[in-house]
């Protein structure tokens, strides 16, 4: 989906996942793949390398241990390639800034579980039952916001909808769920509207 939407169509879904070839697929896969089109983007995470405490979640259980020596060697040596890694954490005011100028579009991990759950939903849920449902890393390409309505328009390759908007506080919970690291890939669109323009 990004790749089309800065104008990269030379490429299909079975390409990249052989250009990706694993079935675990990371953020840092994510930010490889970007960097081989030539793509403008900061990959923004709180953690550097594969969290070993993600083992306790079922999701990352069987893939742990087989990943981290892949995934550790892939952030040690994008530096050298030139993949921009800052370990920080982005505020939802952050992002909400950048989205809105219109300079950039995101893909963000989040758990799948909190993304589909409407705030109503999760005082019933939360307040009554507790929260039972476990951690699914799933990514969405964020690329608008709404500040009257505090609402994100997202992307979801989950969805059968085209677009889809969910509240900041929805997001923000989703985003910052454990197992997620708050990985983020800020994707410019700066070259790409220069390019329309010449």
């Amino acid at each position: 989906m990004v790749l089309r939407s800065i104008g990269i169509t030379s490429c299909d879904i079975h390409e990249l996942a052989e250009l990706c070839s694993t079935n675990s697929i990371w953020t840092v896969d994510l930010a490889y793949l970007l960097w081989r089109f030539h793509v403008e983007f900061s990959y923004l995470t709180i953690t550097f390398g594969a969290n070993p405490n993600y083992s306790i979640e079922a999701f990352y259980k069987e893939q742990l241990p087989a990943d981290v020596v892949r995934v550790d060697s892939l952030f040690r040596k994008a530096h050298e390639v030139g993949i921009n890694i800052q370990c920080r954490s982005v505020c939802i005011h952050d992002i909400s800034r950048l989205i809105s100028s219109g300079k950039y579009i995101a893909i963000a991990l989040v758990d799948q579980y909190k993304l589909r759950k409407s705030w109503l939903e999760e005082v019933i849920v939360s307040g009554v039952h507790g929260d039972s449902n476990s951690y699914t890393g799933h990514y969405i390409v964020i690329c608008g916001f709404d500040p009257v309505k505090d609402e994100f328009e997202i992307r979801d390759p989950a969805s059968s909808k085209k677009q889809e908007r969910i509240s900041s506080t929805c997001l923000e919970k989703a985003r910052k769920s454990f197992g997620t690291d708050e990985d983020l890939l800020l994707i410019s669109l700066e070259n790409v509207k220069k390019q329309k323009e010449h």
